[in-house]
């Protein structure tokens, strides 16, 4: 009879540590989940621990406490504000204590309940969700209609050349299909939505494929300042720096970093303190082709006045021994010289290289005494008369595009992942290029152009 109680006695205390640790177990997911803001529902919250057993535990030392024990490890941040991130981990632990000591004289008797975790994640949470996003980003890819054209296909009214011509769907340029109707593809692409003919386009398992070739995957910084290291690594040198909200070119893409081209060479930035997407080119409609033009012709005569008048306050400083009247005489008036370029153009190219030879200053404005790359290129287009944004990232936005590097004059700003410069002609860019280099002349090629805008 003693023995029948001393077996009941000991099943009942190995239930209770089973009971017990499936408890913990509980507890630590929504422990979990209150300090991380998180919610566990979709996604696998990893516990760091060894798989453990009743009977493993049964050696422990008594006086350890039940419960969980939450350790931090602390790693390097890349971004100049954040000096290390906790990152929590759990570790499962129970004693169990029995009132009744169980006797392994009959083996059928002998209990041993064990409970497994799982012991390692290799990946965060955050990494996971951009995992996910990742994957529903080219799941969308299915639905783009993509051209594929020496030109560019019209967006029509109808189904049917007959159609009123709507706007126009560049060579890779995108839309978003809607439905399909006698070989013609309904899409809404920009502000534009119609018709494209089929045989001139792809969509479905095709534009996959081609979505990632004509896409550019942009990386923008989110942090104040992010560093770009020689190896995927917090570990790895620092390459370079660049500023929050300046986007670049992203190469290639790993588990939790992507590769990217700065000024300094590739290199690579943690997914934590960037934001990718896929850049594609939108159809444009008649309007929004008629106002383009319209506003870059206003745009390009204001500059040229606003140089004018520089000239004009620079002449006067500079000839106090002159009369008013022999300056204005000598005054070079601005004028569009046809297939070479503007001569305000040709006037910023020259100016700017006359600093050549100067330092870089990660931040600067000094044509002097030290800027950066678009700090180079804005302070040189203030001497003219033009305001332009502290930042490589906005440059691609301002002024007119010319369509590619083939295109370029004189004056033109020359865009590229990270990185800006001033074309001069023949080939070449003048442009603010590294702490090592400084201002420097170099071929425009050199690097993967983004984009190509003309002020004048």
């Amino acid at each position: 009879m003693y023995n029948k109680n001393m077996k009941i006695g000991g099943r009942a205390a190995v239930c209770a540590v089973s009971a017990a640790l499936i408890f913990s177990s509980l507890n630590i997911n929504a422990f979990a989940v209150e300090n991380n803001g998180l919610p566990s529902a979709g996604i696998d919250f990893f516990l760091s621990a060894n798989a453990t057993s009743v009977k493993s535990l049964k050696d422990e030392d008594e006086g350890k406490t039940k419960g969980d024990e939450f350790n931090y490890i602390s790693r390097e941040s890349n971004s100049e504000e954040k000096e290390e991130e906790a990152v929590p981990t759990a570790t499962a632990s129970a004693t169990a204590t029995p009132s009744a000591t169980v006797k392994p004289e009959a083996e059928e008797d002998e209990l041993v309940i064990e409970e497994t975790m799982i012991a390692t994640s290799s990946k965060t949470i955050n990494q996971k969700e951009k995992e996910l996003e990742a994957k529903r980003e080219e799941e969308g890819f299915k639905s783009l209609v993509i051209a594929k054209v020496n030109d560019y296909v019209n967006v029509r009214s109808i189904p049917s050349e007959e159609g009123e011509i709507l706007g126009k769907l560049y060579d890779k340029s995108v839309g978003e299909f809607i439905a399909e109707e006698d070989g013609w593809y309904k899409i809404t692409s920009g502000s534009v939505t119609g018709y494209v003919k089929g045989e001139y386009c792809v969509t479905g398992e095709d534009a996959v494929d081609l979505a990632k070739k004509v896409g550019t995957r942009i990386a923008t910084v989110t942090t104040t300042t992010l560093k770009v290291r020689e190896q995927p690594g917090l570990d790895a040198i620092v390459l370079g720096l660049i500023p929050i909200e300046d986007e670049l070119l992203v190469t290639e893409e790993l588990d939790g970093w992507v590769k990217v081209n700065i000024e300094e060479g590739d290199g690579y930035v943690s997914t934590d303190y960037v934001t990718l997407s896929t850049e594609f080119v939108k159809a444009e409609s008649k309007a929004e082709e008629e106002a383009r033009l319209a506003k870059e012709a206003a745009e390009r005569k204001a500059a040229q006045e606003a140089a004018a008048k520089a000239a004009r306050e620079a002449k006067k400083k500079s000839s106090s021994s002159q009369s008013s009247s022999s300056s204005s005489d000598s005054e070079i008036i601005p004028a569009m010289t046809s297939g070479s370029g503007s001569q305000l153009g040709k006037n910023v190219a020259d100016f700017a290289c006359q600093f050549v030879g100067n330092p870089y200053v990660y931040g600067g404005t000094s044509l002097t005494n030290g800027a950066d790359c678009s700090g180079f290129v804005m302070s040189v287009y203030k001497n003219f008369g033009v305001n332009l944004p502290h930042s490589s990232a906005a440059d691609r936005s301002v002024g007119s595009s010319v369509g590619g590097l083939d295109n370029a004059q004189p004056g033109d700003i020359v865009c590229y992942s990270g990185h800006v410069g001033i074309y001069v002609g023949d080939g070449k860019i003048v442009h603010a290029s590294t702490s090592k280099t400084g201002i420097i002349i170099s071929n425009a090629n050199y690097r993967s152009v983004l984009s190509v805008r003309r002020i004048f």
